[in-house]
């Protein structure tokens, strides 16, 4: 199955944006940067950007520069929305208040809690009518998302918005599922190439038989791939900054592996 990529948002410590990220990834200096504050999208009404989470906020932030990048119109997108576990804040929140002495839930955490929250405001700030997709599947959920993103782009013939997003539990959710750093990335996906198209992923599911799957030379950033489940797109990204043909092998489900064979187009990843 074939896709082209259109267009990337990214956002991890230290990396504000795709262009960052691309500068960063080609060199693999090592990482030693915190963890990053995020803002309210102002594509928000006023009324959803104070309710907005760290997952909202994040998801929002990463689609919206994939499709400036892409330079299409968000509203016009199908969007497949891909969390490992969802919002960890949220639900840390909610448990300690069912642990209290006024077990009383607000609306908005509860709605917040939601694994299909971020879609959920993504659709109202860019007023899109367009299906969108929530799915979840533990530590594979990278490789999950992409093959449903790519499996509908290829299978409707029309372009797909895909996040891949994850961040950092709070304790003491974090003992439990240690996920230490924030991560998020998106992409615009088509069935065909266009003057806008930056790369080709041809992506075959493949069941394993000891292969390995592809990290990173570098030992923080390969912590962070660990670390953070849609980090696994880490190698991915990398091999989008190269001008040759590169394989990418992500790990998925227990017994198989997504393979991805990243063709550029043109000279250079812009």
């Amino acid at each position: 199955m074939k896709v082209f990529v259109e267009g990337i948002g990214l956002r991890a410590p230290g990396i504000a944006n795709w262009p960052a990220g691309k500068a960063v990834l080609q060199t693999l200096h090592a990482r030693g940067v915190p963890d990053f504050q995020l803002t309210a999208p102002a594509l928000l009404p006023p009324a959803e950007r104070r309710r907005a989470t760290d997952a909202v906020k994040l998801a929002i932030e990463v689609c919206s520069e994939a499709c400036a990048h892409a330079e299409r119109d968000p509203q016009t997108l199908a969007s497949v929305f891909a969390s490992s576990g969802g919002d960890g804040a949220t639900i840390t929140a909610i448990l300690e208040v069912l642990a209290g002495d006024a077990p009383e839930i607000s609306p908005t955490r509860f709605h917040n809690s939601v694994h299909n929250a971020p879609a959920g405001y993504w659709s109202i700030g860019t007023q899109s009518m367009a299906a969108s997709t929530s799915v979840c599947a533990y530590d594979w959920s990278c490789g999950a998302g992409l093959l449903e993103a790519a499996s509908q782009a290829a299978s409707t013939g029309q372009p797909v918005l895909l996040a891949l997003y994850d961040l950092r539990y709070p304790a003491p959710l974090q003992a439990a599922r240690p996920i230490k750093d924030s991560f998020g990335i998106a992409f615009v996906l088509t069935p065909h190439e266009t003057p806008r198209s930056l790369a080709a992923f041809a992506l075959a599911l493949r069941p394993r038989r000891g292969e390995t799957i592809t990290g990173l030379p570098e030992a923080s950033w390969e912590a962070l791939r660990h670390s953070n489940p849609a980090a696994r797109a880490l190698p991915l990204l990398r091999a989008l900054t190269a001008s040759r043909v590169q394989t990418v092998d992500l790990d998925y489900m227990a017994h198989s592996l997504l393979r991805i064979t990243v063709t550029p187009l043109g000279t250079t990843v812009r």
